[in-house]
């Protein structure tokens, strides 16, 4: 009996979060629905609250949320079951899925200690220039194929220079902290340069061109390609990228300033693999393919079209398994994407995301911030508040109707709006749980959660003023 007890309120400490917040959605289910939103738009925002809490606190997994997000409509809106599975296959989910298949094809090549060698080749054995190479490493290829996979390649290579480094623990810590932060702020940084670089972009691209969408083409103003989207974002990547090693250059010091010794036994061990396989240069072939097709067919065919078709290859070459990407890709993540973009569709058909836009700008008109680069700088302080408790991907499917809504009630261009809540999503650099990034080089066990919070300041000080000025003084030049 006692046992039983203890397993019961071991369960409830575990889940008490969960309980927490079907209390406060019962709450609101209970009481009268405000007369400015309607029944079905006060109940999509009772998902929503919902969804935003455990998303934060996470009691259960965060697939098991995606699977209520689908069940809610259907009991609680009373949708066809039909009707809520077409919502939750966009082509940004099969975007995102195909680029998750793409990530453990490109992993499976294990490049990692030669990547090592071809950056200290270009740097030097100096360990600020080489932690300068490994962020601009880090950062072109997270731009095109997600900060996730980059980060999980790039953190052995790090790992690689740091053992060979010395055995002091201290000393290594040092460097480590210089390493490991130059991946995850490059990776985190660069994921806003391409669509392709995170979720977060393909979810904005979505909610852009259906939000507007009407039987009219011609209305499809805000549609924006993968070359559109290079030219908004990834001058300001680029941009970021030197600020960000001078910041973490004067925020990090290490007394191992000379890598010349590492070098040569990684020099070593590289030539004692040989030389790269005729499966490695197919495999850089394909990617290669991927990306021009991104780039010039994805208007046509559709981002996720082109991302499928190169995991079809892949496969089809033989360069991985299907059971290798069965087991390697986050399924729980597509779910998770396809179902928060759907709860997004419901809170711009009932009105909810207009209400809550409503309710945002009376609180920014006093302030002056309701129109103008006031208020996109609220946007961008608002997305970086919620992206630094969630995943940014989750974030910007949560924010994405709002804000829009926002856009359209003060006459502010949509596309601007769209563009800063993604791009700012990049922010969260505050908390080990912000990124996907900043999670894995955490694992390494050299950094400490108080070590975000030394530099995040500093990363998310500079980050505005570089996106505030583009949005000012860069975009205008684009026509955006």
């Amino acid at each position: 009996m006692v046992y039983a007890a203890s397993i019961v309120i071991n369960y409830l400490r575990e889940k008490k979060w969960f309980f927490i917040t079907l209390v406060i959605q019962a709450a609101m289910f209970l009481s009268p629905a405000p007369e400015s939103v309607s029944p079905d738009g006060w109940k999509v925002l009772i998902m929503t609250v919902g969804a935003t809490m455990l998303f934060i606190t996470e009691p259960i997994p965060l697939p098991a949320v995606a699977l209520l997000i689908i069940l809610g409509q259907i009991f609680l809106l009373k949708l066809d079951s039909s009707l809520v599975a077409k919502s939750l296959m966009k082509d940004s989910v099969l975007f995102i899925m195909g680029s998750l298949m793409l990530a453990v094809a490109l992993v499976k090549q294990k490049l990692d200690k030669r990547l090592a060698l071809l950056i200290v080749r270009v740097t030097g054995p100096n360990a600020y220039r080489i932690a300068f190479g490994i962020s601009v490493f880090s950062g072109i290829l997270a731009s095109f194929i997600g900060e996730h996979t980059v980060a999980a390649m790039m953190l052995p290579v790090a790992l690689s220079l740091l053992q060979l480094a010395t055995d002091d623990p201290q000393k290594r810590r040092a460097l480590a902290v210089l390493f490991l932060f130059s991946i995850s702020y490059a990776c985190a940084m660069a994921g806003i340069g391409t669509p392709s670089g995170g979720a977060r972009n393909a979810i904005m691209i979505d909610y852009l061109r259906g939000f507007f969408a009407t039987d009219d083409p011609a209305t499809y103003a805000y549609s924006v390609s993968y070359l559109d989207w290079m030219i908004y974002a990834y001058p300001i990547f680029l941009i970021q990228l030197p600020l960000m090693h001078l910041i973490l250059r004067s925020t990090f010091k290490t007394d191992l300033t000379d890598l010349g010794p590492a070098i040569e036994q990684l020099k070593k061990q590289v030539g004692s693999e040989g030389s790269l396989s005729g499966s490695n240069y197919v495999a850089i072939g394909l990617f290669l393919l991927t990306l021009i097709g991104w780039v010039g067919f994805s208007s046509e065919v559709g981002m996720g079209t082109i991302a499928l078709l190169g995991a079809v290859l892949f496969l089809i070459a033989g360069l991985v398994r299907w059971q290798d990407i069965n087991s390697g890709v986050n399924w729980g993540v597509v779910l998770l994407y396809a179902a928060a973009i759907s709860l997004g569709v419901q809170m711009r058909d009932t009105g909810a995301a207009a209400w809550v836009a409503g309710l945002f700008m009376d609180s920014l008109a006093p302030l002056g911030m309701d129109h103008g680069i006031g208020l996109l700088a609220a946007v961008m302080a608002l997305t970086t508040f919620i992206t630094n408790t969630m995943s940014n991907g989750a974030a910007v499917a949560v924010l994405g109707p709002i804000v829009l809504s926002i856009a359209v009630g003060t006459e502010t261009n949509p596309l601007a709006v769209g563009m800063v809540t993604a791009i700012s999503s990049a922010f969260a650099y505050f908390t080990v749980i912000g990124t996907p990034a900043s999670t894995i080089v955490y694992s390494s066990g050299y950094l400490r959660p108080g070590d975000f919070m030394k530099v995040g300041w500093r990363m998310a000080l500079m980050s505005f003023i570089v996106l505030l000025a583009a949005s000012k003084l860069y975009w205008p030049l684009t026509g955006l």
